[in-house]
C-alpha cells in the first residue's frame, strides 16, 4: 500500500502517553490491525509489537523509545506516536509531542491516575496539546471503568468529560454507551455490534451525559446559553462543540476500552478524525527569521516557506542516521536542498520516507502536518529547524529536562577502549538527555536520567557499535587545605660518580583562603638563587596536584621560600624541585591539614504530600534544608547536601515519591569533611597505594 501526501485537513497526528505498563503500545497495535494496515496482530509479551522492535525493548517487554506508525482510515491519515512510560525516558516523550498535534492519555483503569500519566498531562498542557483520554483495560479484574472516570476528574478537573460509559466492569466488561449519541455497543466473539441502551444504566447516562454537556458547551456560547436554560442541545451540536473544545484545549473527552481484546477500538478511530484537531487547524508557531532574528508566524499551508522540525534522531550502524521529522509548513521533497539555519549548513536531502514501526515507505514528498524520516542528513540534529536558504526560519528549540544520575564508565577491554570514543558520540547523537563529561578526578562519567536509562545505553552502546562498557559510582572529587601555618625544611642531597644533586630550601606554608595555590619568595642575600626559583615553584605545583594526605588535588595554601643553600657544582633546578616538594609534603602533615568535600546545591520538587520523608531523607544524607517554596502544585525544597550523598540520588527519590519527585544539582561550594568520614577516605587511599605499590 503505497501512501501519496494528502493535504492538512485530511490528517491526524497522536501521540500515546501515559503510565508505563498502561497498554499503549498494545492500543496502538491494536490500531494499526483495525484499520487494515498490519496483517496480524503483534503482542507485547511475546515480542511480535510492531512498536516495540528495539531488542532491549522486546527483552524488558516495555517501550524504550518512541516509535511513529502511519496508516488510513476512512480517508484519513493518521500518524500515531507511540511513547514510552518509563519515567528515565520522557525524553521521547517529549519529543512525541513536539510531533504530534494531539495527545491520547492512556489510563489503567485499575491502576488509578499515576505519575507518568500525571508527568505526560502536564507536558499536554504546558503544550498546549488537545487530548482525550483512553480508560484501558476495562475488563481486568477490579477495575472499575466509573471509578477512573472520577479519580481523573479529581486530579485533573471538570474539563476531563465522559464520551462513554463503560457496559459492566471487571470480567464482566463487554461494550460502551455512546453518551453523545445515546447509542450502545456490545464485543461478542470479536465482533462490535450495536445493543439496546441497557435500561439499568439510565440514571448513570442522564448524570454523565449531563457532565460532558456541562464541559462541551464552554466551546460555544448558544450551547451555553441552551444548557443553562435546559432546552435540548442536539447530537450534531455536541459534535461541533467537542471538535472544538478538544481543538482549543477547552476539554477532554474520556473514552472506555480494552486493547487486549480490541473493545472500544472503532469509536477511538472514530473520535480521533471526529474530534481531534486536522492539520490544517494546527496553532500557528511562533519562530524567528534567521538572519534578521525578527519573529515570524508559522502556519501549516503546504505552499508556503518550508519550515520543518527534527524530533528524533536515531543511531543505527546500518542505515546511518535516521532523521524523523515533522513538516510545520511548505513541502520538503526527495533529492532536493534544505537548510539549517541554526547551524548555517545545507543538508541533501535523500529519499523521504514514511514511517511504520520498524519498517520504512518512500514517499515523493512531505506535505505541512505531515510526519516522516530521512536518513543520513550530516549536521541535523533533534530540536534542529530544517527550512529554505532564502527564508532561513529556527523553531524554538525542544525542552529536555537535564539528566541528573552520573556514573563512571570504562572500557571493558583493550578493544572496547579504541571504538568507545566513536560509539559514545553516535549514541549521544540519539540521546537527547544523556552526556558524556570528564569529571575533575579523571574520569569519564555518563549522566543520564537514572538507572534503567544508564542499562540501556549500555546495551545498545554493545549491540549497534561493539563497545562494552563497565559503569560503577564516580569517585567524589575531594580536595585537600590546611589550616595551620608552618616552617619547614626539605633538603635534597645524593652522589653518584662525578656530579652530585643537591637542593636545600626551608618554606612557610599558611593557608590562602579561595587563592588557590600560591607562590612567593623573600630571599635575602642570594642564599638561594634565582633561577632555581622555577624548578621550586613547579615541585610545589606538581605536588599540590597529586595531592598529600589522600591523593586529592591540595590548595588554598601559600608556600614562601624565605631561605636556603645551595652547591655551585651540585645544585641545579631538578635537585631544588624534589626539595621542595620534600618540604611540602612534610609541612603539610604539620599544618593541620584537612579534608574538603563539594557541596551541592539541589532543588527537589515533589508533591506535598512527600514534604516530611524528602525532608528527613535529606537529613540522612548531611543536608541542610536551605528554604522551601510552592510552584505550579509541587513543593520546592532547596538545600545543600554533600555530593559524596546524591550518587544514588536521582533513584531513590524517585521511589520514594512514586515517581513525582525530580531535582536539579549544581556545585556550590566545598567544605570540611567530617572527621570521622575523612579517615575512611584517607585509610582508602593508603590502601591502594599499598596496592598499586605491590603490582608495580
Amino acid at each position: 500500500m503505497t501512501m501519496k501526501s494528502v493535504d492538512p485537513a485530511h490528517l491526524r497526528s497522536v501521540v500515546l502517553a501515559g503510565h508505563a505498563g498502561g497498554g499503549k503500545t498494545t492500543l496502538a497495535e491494536q490500531l494499526l490491525f483495525r484499520a487494515g494496515a498490519i496483517p496480524r496482530l503483534g503482542k507485547v509479551d511475546d515480542a511480535t509489537a510492531h512498536l516495540d522492535y528495539e531488542p532491549e525493548e522486546q527483552k524488558r517487554k516495555e517501550s524504550l523509545s518512541l516509535a511513529v506508525a502511519t496508516f488510513e482510515h476512512d480517508g484519513t491519515r493518521i500518524t500515531l506516536v507511540d511513547s514510552p512510560g518509563y519515567p528515565d525516558f520522557v525524553s521521547e516523550v517529549i519529543s512525541g509531542f513536539a510531533a504530534a498535534d494531539g495527545a491520547l492519555f492512556v489510563m489503567d483503569a485499575a491502576g488509578g491516575v499515576e505519575a507518568g500519566l500525571e508527568t505526560a498531562v502536564g507536558l499536554g498542557r504546558s503544550t498546549g496539546r488537545a487530548a482525550c483520554f483512553f480508560l484501558n483495560r476495562c475488563d481486568k479484574e477490579n477495575a472499575d471503568p466509573s471509578e477512573a472516570l472520577d479519580a481523573l476528574r479529581a486530579r485533573f478537573g471538570n474539563k476531563i468529560a465522559p464520551l462513554h460509559l463503560a457496559i459492566g466492569k471487571g470480567e464482566a466488561f463487554r461494550g460502551y454507551v455512546d453518551l453523545v449519541h445515546r447509542k450502545a455497543w456490545a464485543f461478542d466473539n470479536g465482533k462490535e455490534s450495536e445493543i439496546a441502551v441497557p435500561d439499568e444504566l439510565a440514571d448513570e447516562i442522564a448524570t454523565r451525559r449531563d457532565q460532558l454537556l456541562e464541559a462541551a458547551a464552554e466551546a460555544d456560547d448558544d450551547v451555553m446559553a441552551k444548557y443553562l436554560d435546559g432546552e435540548e442541545v442536539s447530537d450534531e451540536e455536541l459534535d461541533t462543540c467537542l471538535h472544538r473544545g478538544v481543538r482549543d484545549s477547552i476539554l477532554a473527552p474520556v473514552l472506555v476500552g480494552s486493547a487486549t481484546k480490541g473493545i472500544g477500538m472503532n469509536a477511538l478511530l472514530d473520535a480521533f478524525i471526529r474530534y481531534m484537531p486536522t492539520a490544517a487547524e494546527e496553532p500557528a508557531v511562533e519562530a524567528k527569521d534567521a538572519k534578521s532574528g525578527a519573529p515570524v508566524v508559522i502556519t501549516p499551508d503546504p505552499a508556503g516557506p518550508l519550515v520543518a522540525r527534527v524530533f528524533k534522531t536515531a543511531a543505527d550502524p546500518f542505515v546511518g542516521r535516521l532523521t524523523y521529522l515533522r513538516v510545520l509548513s511548505g513541502t520538503l521533497r526527495s533529492q532536493a536542498h534544505s537548510w539549517n539555519a541554526g547551524r548555517e549548513e545545507d543538508e541533501r536531502i535523500g529519499q523521504l520516507l514514511l514511517l511504520h514501526g520498524k519498517d520504512q515507505e518512500p514517499i515523493g514528498e512531505l506535505q505541512a502536518g505531515e510526519i516522516g524520516a530521512v536518513a543520513k542528513l550530516v549536521a541535523t540534529e533533534t530540536g534542529d529547524t530544517l527550512s529554505s536558504k532564502e527564508k532561513p526560519i529556527v523553531l524554538p528549540p525542544i525542552d529536555f529536562p537535564e539528566p541528573s544520575l552520573s556514573v563512571a564508565i570504562e572500557p571493558q577491554t583493550k578493544a572496547d577502549l579504541d571504538k568507545m570514543g566513536a560509539a559514545l558520540q553516535r549514541m549521544l547523537e540519539e540521546e537527547a538527555t544523556a552526556r558524556v563529561e570528564r569529571s575533575s578526578t579523571g574520569e569519564q562519567l555518563l549522566v543520564a536520567m537514572g538507572d534503567a536509562h544508564i542499562a540501556v545505553i549500555g546495551e545498545r552502546l554493545k549491540r549497534k557499535f561493539g563497545a562494552a562498557i563497565v559503569t560503577r559510582q564516580p569517585k567524589v572529587p575531594y580536595r585537600e587545605t590546611i589550616r595551620g601555618k608552618t616552617q619547614v625544611e626539605g633538603r635534597y642531597k645524593k652522589q653518584t660518580g662525578g656530579h652530585g644533586m643537591f637542593g636545600h630550601v626551608w618554606l612557610e606554608i599558611e593557608p590562602n583562603p579561595g587563592g588557590g595555590v600560591e607562590f612567593a619568595e623573600r630571599i635575602v642575600g642570594g642564599s638561594v638563587p634565582k633561577g632555581y626559583f622555577p624548578g621550586i615553584e613547579k615541585g610545589i605545583r606538581e605536588t599540590a596536584a597529586e595531592g598529600v594526605l589522600a591523593g586529592y588535588p591540595l590548595s588554598d595554601f601559600r608556600a614562601t621560600l624565605y631561605d636556603g643553600s645551595f652547591h655551585t657544582v651540585d645544585s641545579n633546578e631538578l635537585s631544588f624541585k624534589i626539595a621542595a616538594s620534600m618540604a611540602l609534603k612534610k609541612g603539610v602533615l604539620e599544618a593541620k591539614p584537612a579534608l574538603l568535600e563539594p557541596i551541592m546545591a539541589i532543588e527537589v520538587r515533589v508533591p506535598e504530600e512527600y514534604m516530611g520523608e524528602v525532608n528527613r531523607d535529606l537529613n540522612t544524607r548531611r543536608g541542610r534544608v536551605l528554604g522551601m517554596d510552592s510552584a505550579d502544585g509541587l513543593q520546592i525544597v532547596q538545600a545543600h547536601v554533600p555530593q559524596a550523598e546524591l550518587f544514588s540520588y536521582a533513584t531513590e527519590l524517585r521511589s520514594m515519591t512514586r515517581g513525582r519527585g525530580t531535582f536539579t544539582a549544581t556545585l556550590d561550594h566545598y567544605e570540611e569533611v567530617p572527621q570521622h568520614l575523612a579517615e575512611k577516605v584517607i585509610e582508602g587511599h593508603k590502601k591502594e597505594a599499598e596496592l598499586a605499590g605491590a603490582h608495580h
